[in-house]
Parts: structure tokens; C-alpha cells; sequence
């Protein structure tokens, strides 16, 4: 399996001392299409590496695939899952006493403290197997984190062990291939292997190491390996934190983990991912779109979908279908919200229109869409606790757009085209 450090293609290095609070963000958010190392980091000896993906493009590099086919390609590979293999080898040869000695980032002003934002966390349930999931997670001291847990797989195994009194061992791998991570951000409706999603992304198995204080094996091309247990009963306030919106997300109270070991491999790179960065947006949104592909092939001749880089990679999608009746765009649009709960709008064009390019998207709501008939509104439904503007309750209003054209009424919406100069 490809690691970390052959995937990174590096625009920009940063020799002078920087620090992890605060500096390196502000230097990655000014170059946010540029990756950035950093050789010489205050306060640790790891170098740090940041804006990783800097585009859906680059993203789509890195599962083998353009952003045309990006789509079918998650499609394909979830019916053809590549199981992860096992390998004898130590891969992590040093050890490092404290999470303070490694280079975990503050981001931002009112950041509750250091952030863990690229951890991959390992965990097994004797009925469902193994979950790979990603989760931000606040340093809380030398060996303590708060763990942002939503209620999902990872969630529904710690609630199993915590109903015994019991502590649910657990392992962070930082520092993987992007197939990992996009896997690892894949939401499954049922209890599927992530790794195997990975692992057929990229064309060939992940391979697996064990650790070295719990009984739990990850990806062994992992630059860091944080070991330690979710501990039953503990909660701590979790946040303030900028999410993928660019706004803060509330305060929670949530689990606390103890950290047993931490190792990492002889040259480690820690990857900061930048929360609310283009890269954050692309990780957590792009795995959404093939389950709206999905849910709208149910009812229309799909052809593509996006969420929109101005609507966050979350709140906003673009259908684009084949249109064969006229209550089709309507299905669609109550496909989509299916596919994505999170979503807030949605528009649904024609498949003339490059709904990669916003202006064309634009063009056909400017010129195919009336409000009055062609606007689906959906009134206090449950939306996004990522949007600021639908408060703590997430009740929001949703709207769907139906900026198709007329049947039979195509050449009335014709876009002029020049003829080809013969010479």
C-alpha cells in the first residue's frame, strides 16, 4: 500500500522555526492551493506537512480517477472491496512520551486548545469487526484527549463496552495515503470494512501491523501510531472548534481517552489538516456524493454529482440528469436530500450543463427556472448542526431547484454554438 510520503508532492518548504500554535495554519491558509513542509517546528522533532490535497483534482489523483469518473469509481470499488492484509514487521521504531512532544496544531483564535484533525481511529467489536472512522480530537495533557464522538460505529461500540464499565481500546493512525482517509470518512449504512473500500480505491490491499499496547492492528504505513482506551463513565467539555463552514461548532461534553503509547517512524511527517481548508471540505464532503448518486439513480437517469466548493463541499449539491418526464426533477431533488440529510439546497440540471463549472450551474437557474414553479421547499426538516444559521435545534428550511428545461420545448433553450470552420 502507497504511504503518506509518496503521494506528497510539496510546493512550498518552510525552513525557519515555526510554531504549532496558531503560525502554521495562518501560513497554510495563505497558501491554500500550495503543500507546505515544515522542516523545523517548535517544540517537537517532527517536520510537518500540511495542505495535502489542494483540489478535488489532486483528491481524484489519489484514488486513480478523474473528477468525471470520480463517482462510478467509489461505485465500482465499493462492489469490489480489496481486504486488508496482515504483515509481520515493526514499522513504528520509535517512542515518544507525550502528546505535547508532537506537533499538533491550535488553529485558531477561540480553539478550546490543540487539535488531533488527521487521525484515523482503529477500534473491533467482537459482532461487527473492525471501524476505521475520523474524528477531531482536543489534547487535553500529556496523556489524556477528548474525543468528538457523533453517533455513529465508533460511537454504538463504545456505548456497547461503557454499558459494562468497560474501556474501549482504541488506536489514532496519522499520517496515511488518502485512499485511507477518504475510506476512512466513507459513511457506511451498515458495519462494511473501510479498509476494503481503501484497499480497492487504490488497486491494491492495505497492509496491517499490530500495535504495541492494544490488541488492535492498523495500516502499518502509518507515520503515527497514538494507542489508548475510550474511558467508560469520563466526559469533558469538547470545543469550541471550527468546522467545515469556516463557524464554530458548540460546546459538547464528550469521552476522554488515556493514551498508553506513542510511536512513530524513524523521519515521521505529521500532516495538518487545517479545519474548515480546502482539503477538510473535499475529505469530508466527497464521500457524500457517490450515496446522493445513488439515492437519485433510484428515480432519474443520473449522470453526475458535486457539492459545490461554495456551498462547503456540504450544504450544497448539483444534480445533473438525463430528464425524460417532467416530475422527474422533483423525485430527484427528494432523492438527493436522501442521499445527503446534511444538505441544505440542491439544484438539479440538465446534462448540457457542466455542473463543475458554478457559472453554468448559474446560467440554467438564470434562464430554466421560475420560482414559482419550478422552486420544492421543504419547511422545519432536520438539516445540519454545521449550518450556523439553522441554531442548535438544526431545524432548518431546505430547497430544491428544478433548473431543467421544458420537455419538448429543448431548441427555445438552445445555447448558440459556432460551426466549425472548414479551411
Amino acid at each position: 500500500m502507497k504511504s503518506l510520503k509518496d503521494f506528497l508532492k510539496v510546493d512550498l518548504i518552510v525552513d525557519n522555526e515555526v510554531s504549532p500554535e496558531f503560525e502554521i495554519s495562518k501560513i497554510l491558509m495563505e497558501n491554500y492551493r500550495k503543500t507546505v513542509l515544515f522542516n523545523r517546528v517548535k517544540g517537537s522533532r517532527l517536520r510537518v506537512a500540511g495542505n495535502i490535497i489542494t483540489s478535488r483534482d489532486r483528491m481524484c489523483s489519489a484514488l486513480g480517477t478523474t473528477r468525471e469518473k470520480f463517482v462510478m469509481k467509489v461505485t465500482e470499488s465499493l462492489k469490489s472491496p480489496v481486504e486488508a492484509e496482515y504483515v509481520d514487521k515493526k514499522p513504528w521504531q520509535e517512542e515518544i512520551k507525550s502528546l505535547r512532544e508532537l506537533p499538533i496544531l491550535r488553529h485558531f483564535k477561540k480553539d478550546a486548545g490543540a487539535y488531533i484533525t488527521s487521525g484515523v481511529v482503529f477500534a473491533r467489536d467482537e459482532e461487527h469487526g473492525r471501524n476505521a472512522s475520523i474524528h477531531r480530537m482536543l489534547v487535553l495533557d500529556d496523556n489524556h484527549i477528548a474525543i468528538r464522538l457523533v453517533e455513529r460505529h465508533l460511537h454504538a461500540f463504545y456505548t456497547k463496552k461503557e454499558e459494562k464499565n468497560e474501556a474501549l481500546e482504541i488506536a489514532i493512525a496519522i499520517g496515511l495515503h488518502p485512499s485511507v482517509l477518504f475510506a476512512s470518512s466513507y459513511s457506511f449504512n451498515s458495519f462494511e470494512d473501510e479498509l476494503a473500500l481503501a484497499g480497492a480505491l487504490a488497486g491494491e490491499p492495505v497492509t496491517l501491523a499490530k500495535c504495541k499496547s492494544v490488541d488492535l492492528r492498523v495500516p502499518s504505513e502509518a507515520e503515527i501510531v497514538i494507542e489508548g482506551k475510550i474511558l467508560p463513565g469520563e466526559r469533558t467539555e469538547e470545543g469550541p472548534f471550527i468546522d467545515i463552514t469556516g463557524t464554530y461548532d458548540i460546546v459538547r461534553k464528550q469521552p476522554v481517552i488515556e493514551v498508553t503509547k506513542i510511536s512513530v517512524k524513524r523521519d515521521a511527517i505529521y500532516p495538518a489538516l487545517v479545519p474548515s481548508s480546502v482539503e477538510h471540505r473535499l475529505l469530508m464532503g466527497m464521500p457524500r456524493e457517490p450515496s446522493i448518486y445513488h439515492e437519485v439513480s433510484k428515480v432519474a437517469d443520473v449522470k453526475n454529482v458535486v457539492l459545490s466548493e461554495g456551498g462547503c463541499n456540504w450544504l450544497h449539491g448539483f444534480v445533473s440528469i438525463k430528464k425524460r418526464s417532467e416530475d422527474e426533477p422533483e423525485k430527484a431533488i427528494e432523492a438527493a436530500f436522501e442521499g445527503h440529510r446534511s444538505m441544505k439546497h440542491v439544484v438539479i440540471v440538465d446534462d448540457d450543463i457542466d455542473i463543475f463549472k458554478p457559472e453554468e450551474v448559474e446560467f440554467a437557474i438564470a434562464t430554466r427556472f421560475q420560482a414559482h414553479r419550478d422552486a420544492h421547499i421543504f419547511r422545519n426538516v432536520k438539516g445540519s448542526s454545521l449550518d450556523p444559521s439553522a441554531g442548535r435545534s438544526a431545524i432548518t428550511t431546505k430547497v430544491g431547484i428544478d433548473a431543467t428545461k421544458p420537455l419538448g420545448k429543448e431548441e427555445e433553450y438552445e445555447k448558440a454554438g459556432i460551426p466549425e470552420v472548414k479551411k
